[in-house]
């Protein structure tokens, strides 16, 4: 039997089992500072995802059910937040394309304000990363990268728009290239979640 990552004596002899460990104790601090921003503004959790990636992202990606991809959560867990996030008039509707059973999510004037108050939610992760030596952070970028591909590759994580897998994207030897851009990238330009994302199976 296959032995647990949390397992603390069997993951002392393992580094995976410890990258794991660590993984999901990070996870749990995100997990808290976006409840602490909940607690200030009597908006949930997703709800606060929500105003943060529709005031950063191209329209169609404001939809619910790419957003119900995005955080894997059904959809009717995004439509109820949308619904409560109507009623008070941070967001608003915007017409699809001539697709009456789909609409586009944008943010109001109110939900513009709110927003300043709570897009700095992972600020002091920010701050700690700031502390690091470029290197080190420039190790952790793209360890960060190469895992999310993976992990969307095999299945467990179901949105990224890492270069990668963008249709733009090609690897010309040892070099990376973007044909969007037109020019070469080097480790530090690989995006993370990029704006002119295209998938390859689009």
């Amino acid at each position: 039997m296959k032995k647990s990552a949390f397992d603390t004596e069997s993951q002392q002899e393992n580094l995976t089992s410890k990258v794991v460990v660590g993984l999901e104790r990070i996870s749990e601090v995100f997990k808290t500072l976006l409840w602490d921003q909940s607690k200030a503004t009597g908006l949930s959790p997703i709800q606060i995802q929500i105003i943060v990636f529709v005031a950063y992202h191209k329209p169609e990606l404001c939809k619910v059910s790419y957003l119900a991809q995005e955080f894997n959560v059904t959809k009717p867990t995004v439509s109820d937040a949308v619904r409560v996030l109507l009623l008070k008039g941070f967001i608003e509707k915007k017409d699809a394309g001539g697709d009456s059973r789909s609409y586009i999510i944008g943010l109001t004037t109110s939900g513009k304000q709110i927003l300043t108050g709570i897009e700095q939610f992972a600020a002091p992760v920010g701050s700690e990363l700031n502390k690091l030596e470029n290197t080190q952070l420039a190790d952790i970028y793209q360890s960060l990268l190469n895992l999310i591909f993976q992990l969307n590759q095999s299945g467990i994580l179901s949105v990224q728009r890492t270069c990668f897998s963008c249709q733009f994207y090609e690897k010309k030897g040892n070099q990376d290239y973007c044909h969007f851009l037109n020019q070469s990238l080097g480790a530090g330009d690989i995006r993370i979640d990029c704006p002119e994302y295209e998938s390859k199976h689009s």
